[in-house]
């Protein structure tokens, strides 16, 4: 049980400096973000209430009161690494790469999430 806790709380961490770093860049960076947002062809006006949304899920995800909100959480960074993998692949600016260890390590965090729950 240790095990899957220090596995769960790796993870999660690994998770959430990747998160905070992405988020650091929408708040600080804006310009560079919104040129990237642009080359999706998404509206840059998205990109703090993204940023909120990150800090959002990363705090129901380490908040263990939050069971379903939690569930919502990993449903919506696994459709948003996914979209974010697909959208770097089609414009091939190698940012692919991030998204699918983002996508990694929130499968090892859930996963380790269930386990040490039972």
């Amino acid at each position: 049980m240790k095990r899957n806790k220090i596995i769960f709380y790796v993870s999660t961490a690994l998770l959430t400096l990747l998160m905070l770093f992405s988020v650091s860049m929408y708040i600080f960076k804006h310009e560079d973000v919104s040129v990237m947002f642009s080359k999706f062809g998404y509206p840059t006006y998205i990109i703090y209430p993204y940023a909120v949304a990150k800090l959002l899920g990363l705090f129901s995800i380490w908040n263990p009161k939050f069971k379903t909100i939690k569930e919502w959480a990993y449903a919506g960074f696994c459709f948003a690494f996914i979209l974010a993998f697909f959208a770097h692949f089609m414009i091939s600016d190698g940012g692919q790469t991030s998204a699918l260890i983002a996508m990694i390590l929130l499968i090892i965090s859930y996963i380790f999430n269930k386990k040490t729950q039972n």
